[in-house]
């Protein structure tokens, strides 16, 4: 199943993607049902798929990155936060903050939760998710270094696109992952190599904090990280789950 928000002639709804259109839903993280007649696809605005109390991301989750940043594998599960300003959808732009000098791209799979779960074990967490969707944990990386430490530098608004979908019913373990910078390849890998799987993750961040409905997860970014530029074009591409696509202005 496809979730997403959309906008059309005024009015923000969640709904389905089926293959005659959008069908909007009343309550979409909880078992989404579809009504009404559908909405054509080409007269819609796919926005950001949730609206997201909080988005939890964890950093140095896969062995190739801990890699490429000359670091050993963490022993538990990194976590910072972006805020909700940060997010964006698809086709929006991402903006280059002026006090920056380098500001990074991340491709990463993010988990979407769907009913509020707290002290989770980690074999029933599958049962408190919705679906998966892309994203991109955009990163002033000179204001992370200078810092110390990392709110600063992925906080700042239109840090955190994500979409276009939220997708049912897939194994986030075993999806590959993509990123384009201008239609060519910077990060290829497959959520196979993650250092803490994402029953792990949702366990692990329910004991430190609730998570409500439509909350999500950014598991983690594979090899590959680097700089775009002004007018540059992402593509996040994530197994059947999509792609997100933004431009940096």
């Amino acid at each position: 199943m496809k979730i997403g928000r959309f906008s059309s002639g005024g009015k923000t709804f969640y709904g389905i993607v089926e293959e005659d259109g959008v069908y909007e839903v009343t309550h979409p993280f909880a078992r989404p049902e579809p009504s009404g007649a559908p909405y054509r696809v080409d007269r819609v605005k796919a926005l950001a798929p949730c609206v997201p109390g909080k988005a939890v991301c964890v950093g140095l989750n896969y062995r190739s990155h801990a890699r490429e940043m000359e670091q050993e594998l963490p022993k538990e599960p990194i976590l910072f936060i972006k805020p909700p300003s940060a997010v964006i959808g698809p086709g929006d732009f991402i903006e280059y903050p002026d006090m920056s000098a380098r500001v990074d791209y991340e491709a990463e799979l993010a988990i979407v939760i769907g009913s509020r779960c707290k002290n989770v074990p980690v074999e029933e967490a599958s049962r408190f998710v919705l679906g998966v969707t892309c994203a991109n944990d955009v990163t002033a990386r000179d204001l992370q270094g200078r810092d110390g430490q990392w709110t600063r530098a992925k906080s700042f608004d239109t840090f955190l696109p994500l979409g276009p979908y939220i997708i049912t019913g897939l194994d986030p373990d075993r999806l590959d992952i993509s990123l384009y910078l201008n239609g060519e390849l910077k990060q290829k890998s497959n959520t196979a190599d993650l250092i803490f799987k994402t029953g792990e993750l949702v366990s692990f961040i329910s004991r430190v904090m609730t998570l409500d409905p439509g909350d999500v997860i950014l598991t983690g970014t594979p090899s590959g990280i680097g700089p775009m530029e002004r007018g540059d074009r992402v593509d996040v591409v994530i197994d059947m789950a999509g792609t997100l696509s933004n431009t940096v202005k």
